[in-house]
């Protein structure tokens, strides 16, 4: 048995939820020493479903594969309510030397999910014990979010509906801000990704005779730099978007010159009016370029997420909550919006709802690596804060 911090016996953390924080803490840590990747979280799913059993909480297991939907009715009728957590963990050797490190080489919970699941499951023992709320709380365990996406399978597959879900809300451990701050707005708090892959032909030849050849390297150059005038001419500038290339690979040797260049990138945008609109100027600009040279090219472009857009009344049902759980309204941090992504969004597209950040970082602990990183890990006493803003919010929502 893990002991609670003493540092979580704060007023604001109802007794209950502190004398639970210990079991959350073991579970997040099994759940850490046993990572799986996206659509494949058989044994994430099978810890979650036995626990729910043995909570005598009704449950529907294998929706959009390895996804969990957990229902607890109130003991009043009531509105419905989803919690929505990710299970999945990332291709990342993990880095750290803690007794829960993990277990699967070359895969770690490097991004908190682990912490996403185990405050779920938190809120469902929590809430399988007071119910003394109105309506149903839908706790949705989801997979895949680190890729290639798990919402949008699982509102294919109806997880909204039967009881169909009035609002939505979903927290993400962040360590971009420290233990005792909440980051929440209304609209826009993550950015949609697009991704791109592009293949420029050229004409190949010796290095000497570049008379003789379409240098494809030359061509490439002259793409990178035009594309990073898209968002300088085409964004305004009142709003912001990323065109980033991540990688240009071409040539192998010195005195060749290559025929082919591979370029991958990403684009993220808040606004959804930007939907569309970077690829088209993408593919303008790699076109224009390669027959100014006589190059041609592929270009494979496809969508990831929508942006992660929060509805103005949850946003502020999170916010009030939040503003009693870190005792200060110092600690509600509004200015959190960050380009990363989040299939949360899928979601959010469907009813109003709230994605919020709690901060996890603690810097005096060495635990304030970035998310994706092999060392990341994070304070535990968010665990404890992270059911606490749970319950509350299902308590002012199901009045």
């Amino acid at each position: 048995m893990v002991s609670a911090p003493l540092s979580l016996q704060t007023s604001c953390i109802r007794p209950a939820i502190q004398a639970l924080h210990p079991d959350v803490i073991q579970w997040r840590r099994h759940l850490h020493q046993h990572p799986e990747l996206g659509f494949q979280e058989q044994m994430t799913a099978q810890f979650i479903a036995d626990k729910l059993t043995a909570w005598g909480i009704a449950h529907q297991t294998g929706v959009a594969q390895t996804g969990i939907v957990a229902l607890i009715e109130g003991d009043r009728p009531g509105p419905v309510l989803g919690i929505r957590a990710d299970m999945d963990a990332l291709p990342v050797q993990e880095q750290n030397e803690v007794p829960y490190r993990s277990r699967h080489d070359g895969k770690m919970h490097a991004c908190g999910h682990d912490g996403h699941t185990a405050i779920a499951l938190g809120t469902a023992r929590y809430l399988s014990q007071h119910r003394d709320f109105a309506g149903t709380v839908k706790i949705i365990f989801q997979p895949a979010e680190e890729g290639p996406g798990g919402a949008k399978p699982m509102v294919d597959e109806g997880v909204l509906k039967n009881p169909d879900v009035d609002a939505i809300i979903g927290l993400h451990l962040w360590n971009n801000l420290p233990l005792g701050t909440v980051g929440v707005r209304k609209g826009a708090l993550m950015a949609a990704v697009e991704l791109f892959d592009c293949v420029i032909e050229g004409k190949g030849g010796h290095g000497a005779m570049p008379h003789q050849t379409v240098d494809s390297i030359v061509v490439g150059s002259q793409v990178v730099t035009a594309l990073q005038s898209i968002v300088a001419r085409n964004v305004d500038p009142i709003e912001s978007a990323v065109v980033t290339v991540g990688s240009f690979h071409s040539g192998s040797a010195h005195n060749v010159i290559a025929n082919k260049a591979t370029l991958t990138g990403t684009t993220r945008y808040f606004s959804p009016k930007y939907d569309g609109v970077l690829r088209d100027r993408i593919e303008a600009i790699i076109k224009g370029t390669c027959e100014m040279h006589g190059a041609s090219y592929s270009l494979n472009y496809w969508k990831l997420y929508p942006p992660v857009i929060n509805d103005a009344g949850m946003a502020e049902l999170v916010r009030s909550v939040a503003e009693a759980v870190v005792e200060t309204p110092a600690g509600v941090v509004p200015d959190c919006q960050t380009m990363g992504g989040e299939d949360m969004s899928f979601f959010l597209q469907e009813v109003p709802g709230c994605y919020f950040f709690l901060g996890s970082a603690n810097l005096s602990k060495g635990l304030s690596y970035p998310h994706h990183h092999p060392r990341f890990d994070f304070d535990e006493m968010a665990l404890g804060m992270g059911v606490e803003m749970f319950a509350r919010c299902v308590e002012k929502f199901c009045q």
